[in-house]
C-alpha cells in the first residue's frame, strides 16, 4: 500500500511540475490526465505485485499454481467485473460482428503466449530483472504499433503522424525514449548481477535462476504481451456498444477484456495441461501433502491482483486514450513496482555497489520518464 501511494504521488508530481503551464487549457483535460495517471499507478502497482503470492505456494509445480491463478485472473474475476459494471455484457459479445470478435480473440491468444512466458520470466529471472527485460520490448511495441496501425488502416484516433507532428506527441516520444533507457539500465544491472554472483548465490533468492532461459522467454513475452493493447484496439466496437447501453465510460473496456482473456486463458491452459502431463503433476490439485487451502487462496489472490492491473488500465485508458502515453505509463509503473519488490525480497543481495547504483539509476530514469509522458499527454 505504501508503494502504491508512492507511485500515485510520483504521477501527481508530474502534474504539479507543469501545473502553471496548464492554466490556459481545458480543465476537463487536466482532470482527465490526473485521473488517468492515478488509475495507471494503481494498475502498475497491481501488475508489479501479483507474483508475490505465487512465491508462497508450496509443494505444487509451477504449472499447477499458474493455471489455478489463471482461472481467477482470466475467467472468474473479469466476468465479475463486467457483470458489475456493464449492463447485459454477454449479449454485447454474442451480437458483435464476427470480425471484431475474431481479431479480439486472436490477439488474446497471442497475448496469452506473452502472459505465459512472462510468468516463466519471473520463474527464471526474478521479479526485478524478469519484468524489466520483458517490458522493455512490450512498452515499445504496445505504445507505438497501435498509432502506426491507425495510420495505415485509416482508423480514427491518434496516428503516428499526429504524434510526431504535435508538441505533446513529441514530448511523449521523448518520454518513451527515456523510459527505454531506464529499462536498459535495469537490464544491464541484471547482467552485472549474473556475472558477480555464483550459481548458488543466485538461487538463494531465485530458486530456478537461469539467465539463458530467462532471456529467451522474456524476449518472447515482450513481443507477444503487446498484443493485449492490440486486442483492446480491435474490440473498441464492443466498448462503444457498452457505452451506448448506459455503461459508465470509465468501465467500457471490461467487456473487451472478457474476449481477450478468453484467448489468453486458452493458450495458458493448453500449455499448463501439457506440463501437468509431462511432469506427472496432475495430482497437485488434490495433493494431501500440500497446504491445499492456502495454495488455492494464494493462487486466487495472485490471479485477482493480476486482473486488477487491466481493470485499472482500462479506467486510465478511458481518460488518457489507448495511445503511447497510456501504455508507457502502465509499463513504467509496473517496472518501478517490480524493482522495489526485487529490492525488498533481496534479489540483489551480494551484488557490488556499482550494480546497485545501476539498478537504482534505472528506476530513477523510469520515474523521470513517467513525468515526461504525463507532461506530453496534457499538452493538447
Amino acid at each position: 500500500m505504501i508503494l502504491a501511494l508512492f507511485l500515485v504521488k510520483i504521477n501527481f508530481f508530474a502534474l504539479l511540475v507543469f501545473s502553471n503551464s496548464l492554466r490556459g487549457y481545458n480543465k476537463f483535460i487536466v482532470m482527465g490526465s490526473i485521473l488517468g495517471l492515478f488509475f495507471h499507478s494503481l494498475g502498475g502497482f497491481a501488475s508489479g505485485s501479483f507474483y508475490i503470492p505465487y512465491r508462497k505456494i508450496k509443494v505444487w509445480s509451477w504449472e499447477s499454481a499458474w493455471i489455478v491463478g489463471g482461472v481467477f485472473s482470466w475467467l472468474i474475476v473479469p466476468f465479475l467485473a463486467a457483470w458489475l459494471t456493464i449492463p447485459d455484457f454477454m449479449n454485447i459479445i454474442r451480437t458483435i460482428d464476427s470480425d471484431t470478435f475474431f481479431w479480439t480473440f486472436v490477439f488474446g491468444l497471442l497475448w496469452g503466449i506473452g502472459g505465459l512466458t512472462f510468468g516463466l520470466a519471473m520463474r527464471y529471472l526474478g521479479m526485478s530483472l524478469g519484468m524489466s527485460i520483458a517490458l522493455s520490448l512490450c512498452s515499445i511495441f504496445g505504445a507505438l504499433v497501435p498509432p502506426i496501425y491507425r495510420e495505415m488502416a485509416g482508423v480514427e484516433g491518434d496516428t503516428i503522424s499526429h504524434i510526431v507532428g504535435s508538441t505533446g506527441g513529441q514530448v511523449v516520444l521523448l518520454g518513451i525514449l527515456v523510459c527505454v533507457f531506464g529499462i536498459f539500465l535495469c537490464g544491464r544491472a541484471g547482467m552485472m548481477k549474473e556475472g558477480e554472483l555464483s550459481q548458488e548465490q543466485q538461487q538463494e533468492t531465485i530458486k530456478e535462476f537461469s539467465l539463458t532461459k530467462g532471456l529467451i522467454v522474456a524476449t518472447i513475452s515482450g513481443l507477444c504481451s503487446a498484443c493485449f493493447n492490440f486486442g483492446i484496439e480491435a474490440g473498441k466496437d464492443m466498448a462503444e456498444v457498452a457505452v451506448a447501453n448506459g455503461c459508465d465510460p470509465l468501465f467500457q473496456n471490461n467487456v473487451i477484456f472478457i474476449v481477450v482473456l478468453w484467448g489468453g486463458f486458452l493458450t495458458n491452459f493448453v500449455y499448463c495441461m501439457y506440463l501437468n502431463f509431462s511432469n506427472k503433476s496432475f495430482g497437485d490439485y488434490l495433493n494431501a501433502s500440500a497446504p491445499l487451502k492456502m495454495n488455492y487462496l494464494f493462487a486466487a489472490v495472485a490471479g485477482t491482483t493480476w486482473f486488477l492491473q487491466f481493470f485499472f488500465y482500462g479506467m486510465g485508458e478511458s481518460k488518457l486514450g489507448n495511445g503511447a502515453s497510456s501504455w508507457i505509463l502502465h509499463m513504467a509503473t509496473i517496472i518501478i513496482t517490480s524493482n522495489f519488490w526485487g529490492l525488498y525480497f533481496k534479489e540483489w543481495k551480494g551484488v557490488s555497489s556499482k550494480t546497485m547504483r545501476t539498478v537504482i539509476g534505472g528506476i530513477v530514469v523510469i520515474l523521470i520518464s513517467v513525468i515526461i509522458v504525463g507532461i506530453g499527454n496534457s499538452i493538447q
